[in-house]
C-alpha cells in the first residue's frame, strides 16, 4: 500500500513537471552572431567619428573631413557598404528635416538630418517594426559652441558604434519585420532628431513593439568616486506610460502594476536575454525614464507611446562628459576614445544584439491576456488568445513576488489558458509567445477577467 502511494505522488510530480516545465532554448544562430562582435570594429568606428573634430549638430555641413555632415556621409557610407552584403535587403538614407529656431538651442532655422538603415523584413504581412539608435552629434563645454573640438568618443560615438556593429551583423541574415538602425543628430541640442523620427513613425502609425537607444555604453570608471565596474550597464524605463488613458490610469491602479509598463517589460526582457546568451554582465534596472531631471532620445518614443528604453553605462566619468578638450590641475578632460573600456562596450552591444535578434525572430504577443477573478481561491487562472503570424510553439507564464524587480520563475505551457498554484495577491505575472527556437514575444501583463 505504501509503494503504491509513494507511485502515485511520483507520477502525480512528473504529470505536473511536464505541464509546468520551465524551458531555456539557446538559439545557436543568436550565439553565433553574438560572436561576431569585434570590439577593434567598433574602436575604429569610435575613433573615425572622433576624427571629424566635432559633430556638434549645428556644425559645417560641407566640409568632407569636419563637422556634422562628413560624419553624416561617412556614416551612410558604412551603412551601404553593409547594404551591398546584404544583397540589397539593407537600405540607407540621410533623413532631413528642418528644425525652427527655438530660443533656447537652436539659434537659427537650421537643416538636421538622420542617417537611417532600413532592413526590410521577409513577411510582407508582418507589419512590427524595431528601431535602434545612437546620437551622432557631439558637444563640449558651451552647448552653443560648433567649432570648437568636441570628440564626443563616448557620448555618443559609442552608442553609433553600436548600432552600426548590429546593422553590420544583422543585415547579413533575414528577418521576418522591418528593422531600422538610426543615427540620429540633435540629442545635445533638444532631442531633435529622435523626435523627428518619432513624429514620423506615429504619423505613419508604424507598429513600433520596441525602441533601444544607446547613449554612453562605453566608459567603466566613475569621475570623484572613482568607481570601477565592467560587469553592469543600466537600461532605463519608465514607470507610467506618457500617454495613459484615464481607463488605463485606473486599471493600472487597481492592479497595482506601477511597475509593469510596456517599456519596463522591455526592460525586464533585456535583463532575461542578456542572462542568456551575454558572460560577464548585468543589466541594472533603474526605474526611471532616464537620469535625474535628464533625458535621452528614447524619451520622444515614449512620448508618442511607444515601447522604449535607454542603455547607459553603470558610472559615468563627468571628467569626459560636455567638458572642453583642455589639461587642468594635470587632469586631462575631454570626451577622448582615450578614455573608454571598448572591452566593456564589446559586452554591451552583446546585450543589444541578443536583445534585438531575439525580438527580431520572435512571434507576435499573445493578445486578451487575462487573470479569471470571479473566485476567491489561492490558485490563479490565467487565459489568452493565440497570436497570428509566425507559429507558436508555447508560451512562458512568467512570475514574480510583488517586491521583486525581475521575475523568478517561469512556467511553460502549451495551451492558451492554465491554472497555477501561485495566488494573485502575492505575485505578478505575465505572459509572452515562444517559438520552437526559444524567441519569445515581449511579456504581456493580464487585466482582469470578471
Amino acid at each position: 500500500m505504501k509503494s503504491t502511494s509513494i507511485l502515485c505522488l511520483f507520477l502525480l510530480l512528473f504529470i505536473t513537471h511536464a505541464n509546468y516545465a520551465q524551458t531555456t532554448v539557446d538559439d545557436p544562430e543568436i550565439k553565433k552572431m553574438v560572436a561576431e562582435v569585434q570590439s577593434e570594429n567598433m574602436e575604429a568606428t569610435v575613433r573615425k567619428l572622433v576624427s571629424f573634430g566635432t559633430r556638434h549638430t549645428l556644425s559645417d555641413t560641407k566640409s568632407n573631413t569636419r563637422g556634422i555632415g562628413a560624419a553624416q556621409r561617412w556614416v551612410k557610407s558604412e551603412f551601404d557598404k553593409y547594404a551591398l552584403a546584404s544583397g540589397g535587403r539593407l537600405t540607407s538614407v540621410i533623413d532631413f528635416f528642418t528644425i525652427k529656431a527655438d530660443g533656447r538651442r537652436i539659434a537659427t532655422d537650421s537643416q538636421l538630418g538622420n542617417v537611417m538603415a532600413t532592413l526590410k523584413g521577409t513577411d510582407p504581412t508582418d507589419d512590427r517594426v524595431l528601431i535602434i539608435s545612437g546620437h551622432l552629434d557631439s558637444r563640449a563645454s558651451d552647448v552653443m559652441d560648433a567649432k570648437i573640438d568636441a570628440p564626443g568618443a563616448n557620448d555618443d560615438a559609442s552608442g553609433v558604434a553600436a548600432m552600426m556593429e548590429l546593422a553590420r551583423i544583422m543585415s547579413q541574415r533575414e528577418f521576418p519585420f522591418t528593422l531600422i538602425f538610426v543615427a540620429v543628430v540633435g540629442e545635445e541640442q533638444g532631442l531633435y532628431g529622435a523626435k523627428h523620427l518619432a513624429d514620423v513613425a506615429k504619423e505613419g502609425k508604424w507598429n513600433v513593439i520596441a525602441m533601444i537607444n544607446n547613449d554612453m555604453i562605453g566608459n567603466s570608471l566613475s569621475s570623484g568616486t572613482l568607481l570601477r565596474d565592467n560587469t553592469k550597464v543600466r537600461v532605463f524605463s519608465e514607470t507610467i506610460p506618457f500617454l495613459e488613458t484615464e481607463t488605463e490610469s485606473k486599471m493600472r491602479k487597481s492592479t497595482n502594476r506601477d511597475n509593469d509598463s510596456p517599456s519596463r517589460q522591455l526592460a525586464r526582457y533585456i535583463k532575461t536575454v542578456t542572462n542568456q546568451y551575454v558572460e560577464q554582465l548585468d543589466i541594472n534596472l533603474v526605474y526611471r525614464n532616464d537620469r535625474f531631471l535628464r533625458g535621452g532620445d528614447h524619451t520622444p518614443f515614449s512620448q508618442n507611446g511607444f515601447t522604449a528604453v535607454r542603455f547607459c553605462e553603470m558610472n559615468e566619468n563627468y571628467d569626459h562628459q560636455h567638458q572642453d578638450v583642455r589639461k587642468e590641475n594635470n587632469i586631462q578632460y575631454g570626451d577622448l576614445a582615450e578614455f573608454m573600456d571598448f572591452e566593456y562596450m564589446k559586452k554591451v552591444t552583446c546585450s543589444n544584439l541578443a536583445t534585438f535578434s531575439n525580438l527580431a525572430w520572435s512571434p507576435k504577443a499573445p493578445t486578451n491576456v487575462g487573470i479569471e477573478v470571479k473566485e476567491l481561491t489561492n490558485f490563479s487562472t490565467l487565459v489568452w488568445t493565440a497570436p497570428e503570424g509566425k507559429s507558436v510553439y508555447g508560451y512562458n507564464i512568467l512570475i514574480r513576488e510583488t517586491a521583486s524587480q525581475h521575475w523568478e520563475k517561469t512556467i511553460f505551457v502549451q495551451d492558451t489558458k492554465a491554472e497555477i498554484p501561485y495566488s494573485k495577491d502575492n505575485f505578478f505575472f505575465a505572459v509572452q509567445a515562444v517559438d520552437a527556437l526559444g524567441h519569445s514575444s515581449l511579456p504581456v501583463f493580464p487585466l482582469p477577467i470578471r
